[in-house]
């Protein structure tokens, strides 16, 4: 089973609680929206829903487990649209795939700016997502990213080259030898390198449009600007 794979209920009951949990985490997106992930109440949830508090608390048992399910939701929801645009690319259009990936997360970033500040904005105070329910969601688009410069890589299409001055610390080449193992990968420690350093800078573009943090009046060409970041990371990533 794939790590997005869900069970269907199968009962009327099963079917009736999934519902009930859609609706929240449904109502949950809404308030995410209109009030940030710091003020998230279930109990104004549950007004939504046209419940009493002590309801909601039989399908989903604290705030803290809400943030988790939008958690989820959202990182799948994320993934799920990287993986459409990348698969539409091409088998062995490793550049393409890139490009489309990029602009797939800025496209959802700014359709859904609360969901993306959720995943990628400032950690919500007093919760901590619990890693053994978020990690395979939260680290979908990472290994797809992952993934195109690997098989660029074994295709003969990457380039490994890097300048000489740039050495690999023995210490990194350590945690780039157990990612390695961990993924399957055969790329070598220059191109995994670089391949974090393309992820950090892809979404710290994004966010930086999605925060505002360029200024209102800075850049009025924000689609070529992303463009010209997308192809020199492209280069950098030796594609």
């Amino acid at each position: 089973m794939s790590p997005t794979a869900k069970v269907k209920p199968t009962t009327p009951r099963q079917r009736a609680r999934a519902q009930t949990i859609a609706d929240i985490v449904r109502l949950g997106r809404e308030h995410l929206a209109t009030h940030g992930a710091a003020a998230l109440s279930l109990r104004a949830v549950a007004r939504d829903l046209g419940v009493v508090s002590s309801a909601v608390y039989r399908y989903v048992e604290s705030r803290d487990e809400l943030l988790t399910l939008l958690l989820i939701d959202a990182y799948n929801d994320l993934g799920d649209e990287v993986d459409a645009a990348v698969d539409s690319a091409g088998g062995q259009d490793f550049a393409g795939q890139f490009q489309a990936l990029g602009m797939a997360v800025r496209r959802w970033a700014l359709r859904e700016p609360s969901r993306y500040a959720l995943l990628f904005g400032s950690p919500v105070p007093g919760y901590r997502a619990p890693g053994e329910r978020t990690t395979v969601p939260g680290t979908r688009v990472i290994v797809r990213l992952v993934g195109i410069f690997d098989a660029a890589y074994r295709a003969g299409a990457l380039t490994a080259a890097v300048p000489p001055a740039v050495v690999i610390h023995p210490k990194l080449a350590g945690d780039l030898a157990r990612i390695r193992s961990e993924m399957g990968l055969a790329a070598p420690d220059a191109s995994l390198a670089r391949g974090v350093l393309v992820w950090t800078s892809l979404f710290g573009a994004v966010s930086f449009e999605v925060f505002g943090q360029y200024g209102a009046d800075t850049f009025a060409a924000r689609d070529e600007l992303f463009e010209h970041q997308l192809a020199v990371l492209q280069g950098v990533a030796g594609l």
